[in-house]
């Protein structure tokens, strides 16, 4: 129990690095997190650094869920690395070394679940941005390919374990999207490209 912990708090910490921070620091010697949507995520690098910010930010928040699942699931078991998955994520949307101000969780989310289920996650990151090019809205992808990724699990007859546990990540994503569905629903959300 005592070695669990240690690995729920060291990935919860892990998950406190804030790439786009440090992004911003390095690359535009500014806190991103005051600047555009405030959100420190990949979608607001890109928006107020560019591209490349952009990009580096998506794949520094991936390989934080990478990294600690696999070597959750290396040298733990499955149970750990679904767990350390989870604290990851909270560590990322809530980082205590922040001031639990983080990010909405996906480029993370996507890190975990390409260690637990890549197929599932192939088809959830397709779906996401097939409507991010036809839309143009980026928390519109992130947000039903989130919501479907449970339905997904369901219908490639995935354990009930893992069902619960995408759909619990879901409704994480869900909350931490709260502000753009509201301005989704009332056409204010800001586009990708305009």
């Amino acid at each position: 129990m005592q070695e669990f912990i240690i690995w729920i708090i060291l990935a919860y910490f892990l998950g406190n690095i804030s790439t786009s921070y440090f992004v911003g620091k390095i690359m535009g010697n500014i806190d991103i997190r005051n600047h555009g949507s405030g959100n420190a995520g990949a979608t607001n690098a890109l928006r107020v650094l560019g591209v490349k910010a952009g990009v580096i930010t998506l794949i520094g928040d991936m390989l934080k869920g990478m990294i600690i699942v696999g070597l959750a699931k290396y040298f733990g078991n499955f149970q750990l690395a679904l767990a350390c998955g989870l604290a990851v994520i909270i560590g990322h949307d809530f980082p205590v070394l922040f001031h639990f101000k983080g990010g909405k969780g996906i480029a993370t989310s996507i890190g975990v679940f390409t260690f637990i289920d890549p197929i599932v996650t192939i088809l959830s990151v397709i779906i996401g941005l097939i409507i991010i090019l036809k839309s143009k809205y980026v928390s519109l992808g992130s947000i039903v390919a989130m919501v479907l990724a449970p339905f997904i699990m369901i219908l490639l007859k995935r354990p009930k374990q893992l069902i619960i546990y995408t759909f619990i990540i879901s409704l994480l994503t869900i909350y931490q999207h709260r502000s753009n569905l509201k301005r989704l629903f009332n056409g204010t959300e800001n586009k990708l490209v305009k």
